[in-house]
């Protein structure tokens, strides 16, 4: 018996926003159901490389992520005060950009502190990363924890979203539009970019 439209999974893409390095998870779920990894991995800057390269890359990246996966929404991760300025800028940087790029699919974005994640995930608004990492193996039941950390975290940013009520209240907006995860407006096509010749937007 086919599943009806609201009852199928939700698809969300996690994103731990860093310039060096940037985790990225997928996760198929709904409310009360299993949780199904898609796919994770890490995108990765040259710490050397101009400011505007980096974030460049790092849109390219998110970009094809999101044609290929075709979310139903997307969860960053809240940048939260640190005492490295320097840090705090670049990840809300990089967090922006991810932003835009869901913004530019018409995709809802969700900003999750990492006291909200843990909690979600392990029950603990203070557990540590390998608790974290423990917890994410388990739940979406794989072989091998994710490494390096971000990876992990990227994947409990999608877990969290779909535990803390994101996933209902999108589902209601697809219902509403019909079925079909493929919707035009997520098959955006790759357009010339005006300012780096050769690359696509």
């Amino acid at each position: 018996m086919a599943l009806s439209y609201s009852q199928r999974p939700m698809r969300v893409l996690g994103i731990d926003p860093g310039l060096t390095r940037c985790g990225l998870g997928v996760v198929d779920g709904t409310p009360g159901r299993t949780l199904t990894m898609v796919e994770v991995g890490v995108a990765r800057t040259p710490a050397d490389d101009e400011i505007s390269q980096r974030l460049l890359a790092l849109e390219e990246m998110f970009e094809a992520w999101m044609t290929t996966h075709q979310p139903d929404a997307v969860a960053v991760e809240r940048v939260f005060s640190q005492r490295n300025v320097q840090t705090v800028m670049g990840t809300a940087q990089a967090g922006a950009v991810a932003i835009v790029c869901a913004a530019r699919r018409g995709l809802p974005v969700a900003l999750h502190t990492p006291s909200e994640v843990k909690a979600a995930v392990t029950g603990n608004g203070r557990a540590g990363k390998e608790q974290v990492t423990t917890m994410v193996t388990r739940l979406l039941r794989l072989a091998d924890p994710p490494r390096p950390a971000d990876a992990a975290d990227a994947l409990a940013l999608a877990i969290c979203h779909l535990w803390r009520g994101g996933g209902r209240s999108r589902l209601t907006e697809l219902t509403a539009a019909g079925p079909g995860r493929g919707q035009a407006r997520w098959a955006a096509k790759a357009r010339p970019n005006p300012i780096y010749p050769g690359r696509q937007q």
